[in-house]
């Protein structure tokens, strides 16, 4: 069973009534609720003002006597005014901030029977929030108090045995949200949003708005969520940062879990999702818990998820629906509570089409999709990239590598230039930051680092050949422009159907079946091309 926590404010009224053994005689709320053996306490995190010292030594004191179990943990508060809003949520939300909660082996509460009207509401927003994954208590006298006063003459000790439970009740409130509150909620969720992107300061306002989006999305809802872009995009990236905003915020507590399904193949595949018992197949020597299970309680990231077997996507529809699964070769179901966040460089549309997707599991995770946006759409985002990638290199090694002014405006002038092409997007930048700052003396990187590396870049990308040699010469200069621009896009795209997608992202709203893979390659066709040629130049 959990262990019960509660937080509440030391009453300076209503915990402090009567003196001597009459003081068993009165209600106190902050007492009565240590006294409910419905709800038996671990721990009492007891905030009280310093003026309210030697009050809170009292109530500590008559809570050991009637709950030894308890233990007590006083909480000063720095509130100069506890009529002032800003000053109480403030107070509250950084304890909030600042505790270890464990939802897993603990159920907590906020008492707001004591304390002032606008405590009471701050922590009923703070509640609500999620900031406390607390439910709310309220305390009430007992009904029949006057059973105690007619026995007033007894010894403090036969007293304390009649001592009658008071009534607790769970309550919900209608309150108006503040603006100096919400502004604190619009600080956080600005915190929030930069956490999702590791503190880059990124300047490209559509990608901005997509995770604003998100960040609302993480914060509100456990659904599936599918993010779409080309390999180096950022998918693995942004899921571990989805899932550090809502172990924050205290949605979940179980562990991050990834596997890349490009990987899986044949009973391996149930194996590692699913688990499976001994003997289960050939070489399955012991038992072995699957990757669903793993995550349970916390968040699973299926990268690739359109290079998963019909039969696995047949599974893990059921286990995202049902939150159960069969393990491989085992008639007994595992409960396993997980969010997804799915990740492809594939058209599932096009998938579903061909019959390699499941159409009902690409319902159920398609809620929340978001295309992620390649890093050569995102050129104004490469300089604070850039910034990013030399502070992760110094974290990791030790030493601070850094341009030149001239070396650093070469770099920004090609990196943002049409010439780079960024295939490999972020994953690419990455690789060429990293070996431009291993390379560097005593860690300054010269123009001349720059300039071999901006042409070890071109080779990767087969830039050594000329563009121009693709497009045929008898050509009208209206149709020279169109191909030249084609060309572009697909070069810059991870597939054909992503490349097909780009194009006609207007006109395939109007379709009721679109399949741009194949318009594409119909259109290269006509000046003798193939995807192979146009991406190999």
């Amino acid at each position: 069973m959990k262990k019960n926590v509660v937080f509440g404010f030391l009453g300076n009224v209503l915990d402090q009534r009567g003196k001597g053994k009459r003081r068993w005689l009165q209600w106190r709320p902050t007492i009565d609720l240590c006294h409910q053996s419905d709800l038996p306490l671990t721990r009492f995190e007891l905030l009280y003002y310093q003026n309210d010292y030697h009050l809170l030594c009292e109530v500590v004191k008559d809570i050991k006597i009637l709950s030894p179990q308890t233990e007590v943990r006083p909480i000063a508060v720095n509130i100069d005014d506890p009529w002032d809003f800003e000053q109480v949520y403030t107070c509250l939300f950084d304890i909030s901030k600042n505790y270890s909660f464990n939802s897993e082996q603990e159920e907590y509460y906020l008492h707001i029977t004591t304390g002032t009207h606008v405590a009471q509401i701050c922590l009923f927003l703070l509640a609500e929030s999620r900031y406390y994954p607390a439910k709310l208590l309220q305390m009430s006298p007992p009904s029949k108090k006057e059973v105690i006063e007619k026995n007033y003459n007894l010894e403090e000790a036969d007293l304390i045995a009649q001592v009658p439970y008071g009534n607790m009740n769970i309550i919900d409130l209608n309150l108006h949200r503040y603006d100096k509150i919400l502004t604190r909620f619009q600080q956080y969720a600005i915190q929030a949003t930069d956490l999702l992107k590791s503190g880059i300061a990124t300047r490209n306002q559509q990608f901005n708005q997509l995770i604003a989006e998100i960040e609302q999305v993480a914060s509100r809802s456990h659904a599936p969520i599918l993010l779409c872009g080309p390999t180096g995009a950022g998918k693995s990236f942004l899921a571990k940062q989805i899932y550090l905003l809502k172990h924050t915020n205290h949605q979940i507590n179980g562990q991050f879990v990834e596997i890349n399904c490009a990987t899986l193949r044949g009973d391996s595949a149930m194996s590692t999702l699913f688990g499976h018992v001994k003997g289960a197949f050939t070489g399955a020597n012991l038992a072995r818990t699957g990757l669903l299970k793993n995550a349970d309680g916390g968040l699973l990231f299926l990268d690739e998820i359109g290079e998963l077997g019909l039969d696995e996507q047949a599974m893990l529809l059921k286990a995202i629906e049902e939150k159960q699964f069969y393990p491989f070769g085992s008639d007994k179901p595992i409960q396993s509570d997980f969010q997804l966040i799915a990740g492809t460089n594939k058209d599932l549309k096009l998938a579903i089409e061909n019959g390699e997707f499941r159409e009902d599991l690409f319902a159920r995770i398609n809620l929340w999709s978001y295309q992620l946006p390649s890093l050569a759409e995102r050129k104004e985002d490469i300089e604070p990239n850039i910034d990013y990638e030399l502070a992760r290199y110094a974290k990791e090694y030790g030493i601070m590598p850094r341009f030149n002014q001239q070396s650093r405006r070469a770099y920004l002038a090609f990196a943002t230039s049409q010439e780079a092409l960024w295939q490999g997007n972020f994953r690419e930048l990455n690789s060429s930051i990293i070996r431009m700052a291993t390379l560097a003396p005593q860690a300054n990187i010269t123009l001349e680092q720059v300039e071999k590396e901006i042409l070890r870049l071109k080779q990767n990308w087969g830039k050594h050949k000329s563009d121009d040699s693709l497009i045929p010469l008898e050509i009208d200069e209206f149709d020279r422009f169109q191909l030249e621009k084609v060309i572009e896009i697909c070069q810059k795209s991870s597939c054909l159907s992503e490349a097909g997608r780009k194009l006609f992202a207007v006109s395939r709203i109007k379709k009721q079946r679109s399949n741009d893979a194949d318009r594409l390659k119909k259109y290269l066709a006509k000046f003798g091309l193939s995807w192979d040629m146009v991406n190999k130049a």
